[in-house]
C-alpha cells in the first residue's frame, strides 16, 4: 500500500469514529431563578427628592395622574417637574413622586395636581397643593374630589 491511500483510509476511520448516531448530552439544567419585582422605584438617590403620600376617594379600576407642574400667574401650567400614573384599587392609593431638586425653579409657583378617569372620562380632580420647597415631604392623605 502507499502513503497515500493508507492517509485517506486514516482520515475516513477516525470521521467515523468521531461520529455518532447518539444525540449530545443534554446541558446541564439551569436552577430556576425567580425574578424579583421591587416593591417600589427604591431607594432614593443623594440628588432626589421625594413627595409621598396616601390618595383618598379614587375608585377601584379608575386610572390617577398625579403631576408636579410650574405654575404661571394666570393658573396655568408652564413645566412639568414629575408625574406618575397609578391604578386606583379602592383603598387608599399610596404615591411616590421623586424628583430634581435643581429643577425646582426659585420664586416661581409649583403645585402638585391630579386627576382620576375612568373609560376615559375625568371622575375625579385633587384640589391643587401649592409645593413651596425642594425637600423631601410626607404629604399624608389627600382626598380627591368630583370633577366639575
Amino acid at each position: 500500500m502507499t502513503l497515500r491511500p493508507l492517509a485517506l483510509l486514516s482520515l475516513v476511520g477516525l470521521l467515523t469514529a468521531c461520529s455518532s448516531n447518539e444525540a449530545p448530552p443534554p446541558a446541564p439544567a439551569k436552577p430556576a431563578t425567580t425574578l424579583k419585582v421591587p416593591a417600589g422605584p427604591g431607594p432614593l438617590l443623594p440628588h432626589q427628592r421625594e413627595l409621598s403620600g396616601q390618595l383618598l376617594g379614587v375608585p377601584a379600576g379608575a386610572e390617577v395622574e398625579l403631576a408636579v407642574l410650574v405654575i404661571d400667574e394666570r393658573g396655568r401650567p408652564q413645566k412639568l417637574l414629575t408625574s406618575t400614573k397609578l391604578q386606583g384599587n379602592g383603598q387608599s392609593l399610596p404615591f411616590q413622586l421623586r424628583f430634581n431638586p435643581e429643577a425646582f425653579p426659585v420664586g416661581e409657583r409649583v403645585e402638585l395636581r391630579g386627576r382620576a378617569s375612568q373609560s376615559g372620562q375625568l371622575i375625579l380632580h385633587l384640589p391643587s397643593m401649592r409645593i413651596e420647597q425642594p425637600t423631601t415631604q410626607a404629604l399624608g392623605p389627600l382626598q380627591f374630589v368630583k370633577a366639575p
